[in-house]
């Protein structure tokens, strides 16, 4: 019997958890293996971490190292700080990371220049925005990893465009697919959209966190308006992010809120609760990324509420409009969705639910 491949696997925040939960399954199921999990504590609160380990049957992390908030900065570093320390002792094979957070580049940092082996899971998604700081995490920690697997064949083209040789890429699908299938009959039994009395295809889901609609008092202010004329002919439940109910205080603009009985704000929800909320709404508005991936799979329409996206197929192939931040835009596009009228849509390539077979089949080939 050879020497196990130690793998560290690194998660910081809520789209993360969809897409570790997979791999870890699959990889734990191989003798080869030996995998551990370090949370970084990125996203540190009940229901935007330790709810999603539990409903995704993830196993408890061997590792928080309970970062918590700051700026990119500070985030950044201490990440790298308290990340060292685990690589030097541990010494594992290969760490793989997932999507564009803070916690993404960090710990790739730290593992590139201690010389061990880097995969990036979602790679070569691209915005082309660079005042987006996932952006720049995407970029960065494409250029020094070691293995690139990516969601769509658009991303091979970036990768290649920025010149990462082939051989390090391997397009397996979109990882958060595979959880979304697994979970999606327990989630739609909860019937979540009862707790307000709508029934499905009754009411609109609103997220909306983004620094650059939120921290920016006119743009926030113009979506706001937009979706409460929306809310004046469907309602629309709004799961309110933490950094969104900070601002909504600081920049007095609650009453917009408040003005529409068809508006009605929740807690943040955990993963099965949101998927079965989505499942069923007549349509989406959001600025998330993952959400866009996550609508297309479930043929629901997406209004995304930014001016560019990294998953340009879903907007190519899928469910997914872009609506800018113009009210009068977003408006249009929500009653053109209630007359009936839209695009036609498909589920891109390898979006089948065997991600996570790819990417172990890649790795055990590693040796």
């Amino acid at each position: 019997m050879g020497k196990k491949i130690k793998i560290i696997h690194v998660v910081g925040a809520r789209p993360n958890f969809m897409k570790v939960a997979p791999l870890i399954k699959e990889l734990s199921q191989d003798s080869q293996t030996n995998n551990l999990l370090v949370h970084t504590g990125q996203h540190y609160d009940q229901k935007m971490s330790a709810v999603f380990f539990e409903e995704l049957a993830l196993p408890e992390p061997d590792i928080n190292l309970e970062v918590g908030s700051g700026s990119h900065a500070e985030q950044t570093a201490q990440i790298m700080l308290h990340f060292e320390p685990v690589l030097l002792e541990y010494r594992p094979d290969w760490v793989v990371v997932y999507g564009d957070v803070n916690s993404t580049l960090a710990c790739t940092l730290v593992a590139s220049k201690l010389q061990v082996q880097v995969a990036h899971v979602e790679a070569g998604v691209r915005s082309f925005d660079r005042s987006m700081p996932e952006e720049i995490n995407r970029i960065l920690t494409d250029a020094i990893s070691d293995l690139l697997f990516t969601p769509a064949r658009e991303a091979n083209y970036n990768l290649q465009r920025e010149g990462i040789i082939e051989e390090k890429i391997h397009f397996v699908g979109n990882i958060m697919v595979d959880t979304l299938l697994t979970s999606i009959e327990k989630a739609g039994n909860r019937q979540a959209w009862q707790r307000w009395n709508l029934a499905p295809q009754s009411y609109a889901v609103l997220t909306l966190h983004r620094v650059s609609n939120v921290d920016e008092t006119n743009t926030f202010r113009d979506l706001l308006s937009a979706i409460e004329d929306i809310s004046k002919w469907l309602p629309v439940i709004f799961p309110i992010h933490p950094r969104t109910a900070k601002r909504l205080a600081e920049f007095g603009l609650s009453e917009l809120l408040q003005r529409s009985s068809g508006l009605v704000l929740v807690e943040p929800l955990g993963y099965m609760d949101f998927l079965s909320l989505i499942s069923q709404a007549k349509f989406v508005l959001t600025d998330s990324g993952s959400l866009q991936a996550e609508t297309t799979m479930l043929s629901i329409p997406c209004l995304t509420m930014r001016t560019n996206t990294e998953w340009n197929v879903t907007v190519d192939q899928g469910s997914n409009y872009m609506v800018g931040t113009n009210k009068q835009e977003i408006i249009h596009q929500a009653r053109a969705i209630m007359d009936g009228a839209g695009k036609h849509w498909s589920i891109p390539e390898l979006w089948d639910g065997k991600t996570a077979q790819r990417i172990t089949q890649v790795l055990l080939n590693q040796g």
